[in-house]
């Protein structure tokens, strides 16, 4: 969605990934490390095609990854065989880290505090080097208010969470590859150039960027996340079948993003917007379960919310256009 382009494959992309852990490792008998690097590497192969067919021939990714939602469910279907499914081992250390292992209480809440002093830091440095250089700068005290109101909000979360179970790893992982997804989109120069591709692949190309390049990282990575996304559904049921990365999964996957900001015109969004798009879908679905509503009430209110957030990214959109003409 960064470039603006779309992938309707993830779902069935991690589906197959974890009928293919479960059939080398299970099945094959391959080291499990294995068997989830050679999964994640197919997953890479498939987003490599994707592009090679959008670069090279044109294909629009809407119809390319359409063909490949169909090929990879076939894929899937095909190597699971007649039986359907394949049970991981109860006990093995992906089925613990998928659904026992948890924080320790002092870990979950020093990570807590984290994001607070990151943010922080990095806000004092920004601040430095524009006074420095004699540019506005925002006040260092409501960069100080906005880190303690993050951290403490955090830190309740994380308190609440460990009158419990606490905190599984698997989630610590999950937030671990959503801020490293956000610094390479904000810190780097391939994170600038997914951008400037997103908002204007002709004025991308004249500023020297290789957008060719840039499309293949977007494809390659969008389908090496969603099979390691695969391994880790995987772990967290303890099997493998033909359901794994159906349903409303390719749904969760495009509207998390675009509920949480990303625009699907391209050369907008982050990886915190996804995190924030799944929270308000799971907030959507755990509200209706709490209320004993009907499951039907969770599409409906989904798809409004997706189309609220549709209906104001295309405002916003407009807006500027008309400003950049004015």
């Amino acid at each position: 969605l960064m470039v603006g382009e779309i992938d309707l494959s993830v779902g069935s992309i991690s589906g197959f990934a974890s009928a293919m852990v479960g059939t080398l490792w299970v099945n094959q008998g391959w080291p499990v490390a294995l068997a989830i690097l050679a999964a994640v590497a197919v997953g890479g192969f498939i987003g490599a095609l994707y592009a090679l067919l959008f670069n090279r021939l044109g294909m629009p990714s809407f119809v390319s990854t359409l063909a490949g939602l169909l090929a990879v469910l076939g894929l899937q279907l095909y190597i699971l065989g007649s039986t359907g499914s394949i049970n991981l081992p109860y006990g093995s250390n992906l089925v613990n880290f998928g659904q026992l292992l948890m924080m320790p209480k002092f870990v979950s809440f020093a990570l807590a505090a984290v994001p607070g002093i990151v943010m922080l830091v990095t806000g004092l440095r920004t601040v430095t080097r524009r006074r420095a250089a004699n540019l506005s700068a925002p006040s260092t005290g409501g960069l100080v208010i906005r880190a303690v109101v993050i951290t403490v909000i955090l830190e309740l979360i994380v308190f609440y969470l460990n009158q419990a179970r606490g905190i599984p790893w698997m989630f610590g992982l999950f937030v671990g590859l959503v801020i490293s997804m956000h610094y390479a989109l904000t810190r780097t120069k391939w994170g600038r150039s997914m951008s400037a591709v997103g908002g204007n692949r002709e004025a991308a190309r004249r500023a020297g960027i290789n957008v060719r390049l840039i499309y293949s990282s977007a494809f390659v990575l969008c389908s090496m996340l969603a099979a390691f996304g695969g391994v880790l559904s995987a772990a967290r049921l303890a099997s493998a079948s033909q359901q794994a990365g159906t349903g409303d999964v390719n749904l969760n996957a495009i509207a998390a993003a675009v509920i949480g900001g990303t625009s699907l015109f391209g050369g907008r969004g982050s990886a915190y917007s996804a995190l924030l798009g799944i929270i308000v879908i799971q907030s959507i679905a755990s509200g209706l379960t709490l209320l004993d509503l009907s499951s039907s009430l969770r599409y409906m209110i989904t798809g409004a919310v997706l189309a609220i957030a549709v209906i104001v990214d295309s405002l916003a959109r407009r807006s500027r256009v008309s400003h950049g003409r004015a």
